[in-house]
C-alpha cells in the first residue's frame, strides 16, 4: 500500500481527535489574557461591561466575553495650550498651560467621555481664566504656585468622574501684549528712579546727622577739657589758699614773685629781644622769692 495512503487513511480514523485538539486550543486562546503591566483591558460581554482586566494573566469566558478596549495607565502629558485671559485689573494675557494626568478607572474614562485630552484642555481652559479673572496682573505674577494648586484642585473635582487623576497642572508662561509690557516698563523705570532719589536722600541725612553727632562729641569733648581745667585751677587755687592761710603774708608774696619770674622769662623768650629791662621792683621780687625759697623772710 502507498504510503500516502496510509496517511491519509491515519488522518480519517484520527480526524475527530485532531479537531478536538483545534477546539482546545482555540479555547485556550480564547480564555486567557495576559496584560501588560502598563495597561487594563475592558472586557464586555454582548456589549456591556463584564470587569476589568489587571495586569498578569487573566480569564475570560471564550466567544462570550471580549476585550472592547485596552487602556494605556501610563501618565499623560497634554499638549501646551494657550488661551487668553483677562485680570481683574483689565490687563489681557495669553497663559500658556500644560496638564498631566493618568487613567486610573478605565471603565469610566471609556463610557464616559469620548475625547478625554479635548475634555480636560476645554476644562483646563475655562478654569484659567476664571481663576485669573479674579486676581490681578500682580499677584498672577506674584501667586504663580497658589494659582498652580487652585488650577489643579479645580480640574481634579471636574474631571472625577472621568476616571482620571490629575497628578501635575503647570503654568508655563504668562505673556502680555506689547502696550502692557511697555507700560509696566515705563512703571519700572520710574519705581528704580524713585527709589534711586530715596537712597540718595537717605544718604544726605545720614551724612547731616553724622556731622551732628561729630559736632557734638566735639562740643562734649571740649566741654569736659574745659571742666578739667577749671577743676585744676580750683585746685591749684585751694592749695594757694591753703598755704596762705598756714604760711601767711610769706606765702602770697613767694607766690606773686613767681609769676613775675615766669613773665620775665616769657618776654625774654620771645624774637629779637635781646635786652630785657627789669623794673627795681621786680628786682626786689626776685630778691624776696629767693630768700623765700631759702626758708627766710622778705
Amino acid at each position: 500500500m502507498p504510503i500516502e495512503e496510509l496517511i491519509l487513511n491515519a488522518i480519517q480514523s484520527n480526524l475527530v481527535f485532531l479537531l478536538l485538539a483545534a477546539l482546545l486550543a482555540t479555547l485556550v486562546f480564547k480564555a486567557v489574557k495576559i496584560v501588560p503591566q502598563s495597561e487594563q483591558h475592558v472586557v464586555e460581554r454582548f456589549g456591556r461591561l463584564r470587569s476589568v482586566l489587571g495586569p498578569g494573566i487573566n480569564m475570560i469566558t471564550p466567544f462570550i466575553d471580549k476585550v472592547a478596549h485596552r487602556i494605556s495607565i501610563l501618565e499623560r502629558q497634554l499638549p501646551t495650550a494657550s488661551q487668553d485671559a483677562i485680570t481683574r485689573d483689565n490687563v489681557l494675557v495669553q497663559v500658556d498651560t500644560s496638564v498631566f494626568y493618568r487613567i486610573i478607572e478605565p471603565e469610566k474614562t471609556v463610557y464616559r467621555i469620548r475625547d478625554i485630552d479635548n475634555a480636560i484642555a476645554t476644562t483646563v481652559a475655562g478654569i484659567v481664566r476664571a481663576e485669573i479673572g479674579k486676581m490681578d496682573l500682580d499677584e498672577v505674577q506674584a501667586n504663580r504656585s497658589a494659582l498652580i494648586a487652585t488650577i489643579k484642585t479645580n480640574v481634579e473635582d471636574a474631571v472625577e468622574n472621568w476616571g482620571i487623576e490629575v497628578t501635575r497642572a503647570e503654568i508655563l508662561d504668562v505673556n502680555l501684549d506689547a502696550a502692557t509690557r511697555a507700560a509696566m516698563m515705563q512703571q519700572l523705570n520710574a519705581e528704580r528712579a524713585r527709589r534711586a532719589q530715596v537712597t540718595e536722600a537717605e544718604g544726605s541725612k545720614r551724612a547731616v546727622e553724622l556731622a551732628a553727632d561729630a559736632e557734638l562729641y566735639a562740643s562734649e569733648q571740649t566741654a569736659k577739657a574745659r571742666r578739667v581745667l577749671a577743676d585744676a585751677e580750683a585746685y591749684a587755687t585751694q592749695v594757694v589758699a591753703d598755704a596762705i592761710n598756714e604760711n601767711g603774708l610769706e606765702a602770697a608774696q613767694y607766690q606773686i614773685a613767681l609769676k613775675q619770674v615766669e613773665a620775665v622769662s616769657v618776654m625774654g623768650a620771645g624774637e629779637g629781644n635781646q635786652t630785657v629791662i627789669v623794673p627795681t621792683e621786680a628786682l626786689a621780687a626776685f630778691g624776696d622769692a629767693f630768700k623765700l625759697l631759702k626758708g627766710g623772710r622778705a
